[in-house]
């Protein structure tokens, strides 16, 4: 009988850790499912005339062109800008004659 409550004992204590992991997930909070809204529908979807026959292709669609811009905007990557400085530009130096 003392056999039985120490294998309870133990896997009581073995099993308690995994049922702490299983919470450590928090829901979204408003803030952050309001975000996520925002960005759907900069990246083109429009929920009050979206058409509701096709509405899972037209989520589908936007949610890939918003996965689009954020893998392009990750770290890594070149900017394609460029500088050119101070060219054409005329400081004032003090002197008004000109």
């Amino acid at each position: 009988m003392k056999f039985i409550a120490n294998a309870a004992a133990l896997s009581a204590a073995l099993l308690l850790p995994l049922a702490a992991y299983a919470q450590s997930t928090a829901p979204l909070t408003r803030a952050e499912v309001r975000q996520q809204i925002i960005e759907i529908e900069n990246a083109g979807y429009n929920p009050s005339t979206s058409d509701s026959t096709a509405y899972p292709e037209n989520i589908q669609a936007a949610q890939k062109r918003l996965d689009a811009l954020k893998a392009s905007d990750a770290y890594g990557g070149v900017a394609a800008t460029s500088v050119s400085s101070g060219s054409g530009r005329k400081f004032y130096q003090g002197d008004d004659s000109q």
